[in-house]
Order: structure tokens, then sequence, then C-alpha cells
């Protein structure tokens, strides 16, 4: 099957979220209409990529994988198609939350990160749903407690809250800046519950 592209964006290797600023950039080049292929290694750029798209306006076409590659293509949006790009409005600092943590707090995180980056060092107790899987285990939450949606960099936990809040839960929290900067104790291995 060949696909026709108008613009092919080398995200091979890079992790959240570059595959998503070099898709941002690449997508101000093309005309409305025009279709861009996206190459990524990275597992959790699917989820990524659509859940960028559903927040622009622009159109998830679809992801093919070719070995360690994940194509995905999307079309440009009209201009009355795009939306402003939101970000969820809750968040809370990793600072607090880490006191949180410290202080023997009940807090309920939930990581969205992908399952290699979970089990090579996550927050203890952290529930994870991946970010791709969200949507079909929501019943896996209690919309009545405060959620702490955590990722890498803060981008897809973004993405998460939102769809949360999409989906009635009202007390959810973005964390940022997100893993890359947590400085309390982790724990390696998978899920705890």
């Amino acid at each position: 099957m060949t696909i026709h592209v108008d613009l092919v964006v080398d995200a091979k290797g890079l992790t959240c979220p570059m595959p998503i600023v070099r898709t941002k950039k690449a997508m101000e080049q093309l005309q409305p209409g025009q279709v861009l292929e996206v190459q990524a290694t990275d597992k959790g750029s699917l989820a990524d990529i659509q859940g960028w798209a559903k927040n622009t306006g622009h159109q998830y076409i679809g992801t093919i994988e070719e070995g360690d590659v994940l194509k995905h293509y999307l079309r440009k949006a009209n201009p009355t198609e795009v939306k402003e790009e939101t970000k969820y409005p809750h968040v809370v600092s990793l600072e607090e939350l880490q006191k949180k943590v410290e202080n023997n707090e009940q807090v309920f995180i939930l990581d969205v990160r992908e399952e290699a980056e979970y089990v090579f060092g996550h927050i203890p107790g952290a529930y994870h749903i991946p970010l791709g899987q969200l949507e079909e285990r929501l019943n896996e939450l209690n919309k009545d407690e405060t959620i702490y949606v955590i990722c890498r960099t803060g981008n897809r936990s973004d993405l998460a809250a939102q769809q949360l809040a999409e989906k009635g839960f009202t007390r959810v929290f973005n964390v940022i800046p997100g893993m890359t900067q947590w400085q309390g104790t982790i724990t390696k291995g998978g899920n705890e519950q």
C-alpha cells in the first residue's frame, strides 16, 4: 500500500515530547488537506499523535507499523476546522506532589507512560494505565477520587487529564513537569495493584 504524503518528519529515536514538537512545526509548513507522515520509534507516540490531532482539529488518518517504526499519518485541517490547542487548566507542581508522597498522604497517582517507561522507574504505589489504553480502562478509576496524572514531561498527562475531565472526572490534576524531574523514591517493575 502506497500512501501519498506531502511531507515526512523523522522522529525516530526521539521520546515525548519531541515527536509532537516536530509534528507541530511540520504542520505549519503544510497547506490544508495535505498529508504529513511522522516516523517514530517511541511506542507512546501513537497515543500522543492521536491526542494532539483531536486537541487541534487536524485529522489523524492512521498508523502503520513497519518493524520498529511507527508511521503516523495526519491531514492538515482547513482553517475552519483548526481548534486552538488547549492545556488542561488544573495543574500541580511535581514538588507539591513529592511533598504529599513524602508526608505519606493518601494520594492516587495515575502514571500514563508506556509500559517500558513505567517498569524502569515509577513513584511507589502509582497506578499504571498507558495513555493509549485510558479510554478503555476508565472503569478502573474512581470518579470521586482526586487523581494526580503524571507522565515523562507533562504532555501525555495533560492529554490524559483532558480525557478524564471530558468523561466526568472532576478532581484531576496534571503533574508538571513529570518524571524527568522526580527527585523522590522510585520503584522498578510492574504494577503493584
